[in-house]
């Protein structure tokens, strides 16, 4: 099973050499054991969109050229432990800054909506590989700083934005779709119905699980949402009005 999980993700990313990365410090593995189930346990659906004001982080040069060159920015909300922030931002910001100069990526995390929070959520903002080594670190961050036991896998809750359309193909017809994702990726995949969509025209999906779990189905979302783009695209053109006129 490990062996199928590491060779599967070496097709995450084209281009990215995931030996090279280094995103795991210590060297402490983040894939789940043989055995381990997938949690059914959904959780409570956050909705990250009224917690981005005053969000505290920092957006590298790097991260700003990207934005302005690449089309491919993605927005990833990650949940991780309350008493994990302290370490994740570091001594006078020093390891966040760090870790987004690392990746490429804006990374900020959200104010305490009150005191008694048990998770806070962390807004990952920048292309693919951006997503994959910012997500990488801060996994094994949380590993290395020991908010998981040396038995128990690191598991964290990420919620990413689809267009409204997209939604459905998500789930698929009596939830076939969704069911076959996770059964392929290994980590949970909600999407909460009855949902508002934003001014955006977009719903949010939440997905639990280990790291790789959690990348390939992050992957496997795109990937449906990039279709349906492109369907919409080809209908727009076959239904665009010809520029021959008969007089």
């Amino acid at each position: 099973m490990i062996k199928y999980y590491c060779s599967q993700q070496t097709n995450l990313i084209p281009g990215l050499n995931l030996n090279a990365l280094g995103i795991f410090s210590t060297g402490l593995s983040v894939l789940p054991p043989a055995t381990s189930p997938r949690g059914a346990h959904p959780g409570p659906f956050l909705c990250p969109s009224s917690h981005l004001g005053g969000l505290y982080g920092v957006l590298p040069a790097s991260a700003i050229q990207c934005q302005q060159s690449s089309p491919e920015q993605e927005v990833v909300y990650l949940l991780i432990p309350t008493q994990a922030v302290g370490a994740l931002i570091g001594k006078k910001g020093q390891h966040i800054k760090q870790l987004a100069r690392f990746a490429g990526a804006s990374i900020k995390i959200a104010p305490a909506e009150n005191p008694g929070v048990t998770e806070r959520m962390v807004m990952i903002t920048g292309p693919p590989a951006a997503q994959f080594k910012a997500q990488g670190r801060i996994f094994g961050k949380l590993k290395e700083e020991n908010f998981f036991t040396a038995k128990d896998e690191v598991k964290l809750e990420t919620h990413i934005k689809v267009p409204s359309n997209a939604a459905g193909r998500v789930i698929g017809k009596g939830g076939k779709t969704v069911n076959e994702l996770q059964n392929l990726t290994s980590a949970e995949v909600i999407v909460p119905r009855d949902q508002t969509p934003d001014e955006n025209d977009e719903v949010f999906v939440k997905i639990s699980g280990h790291f790789f779990a959690s990348q390939s189905a992050q992957r496997k979302i795109r990937e449906i949402i990039q279709q349906v783009k492109q369907q919409e695209q080809k209908h727009q053109q076959q239904g665009a009005p010809s520029m021959h006129h008969s007089k």
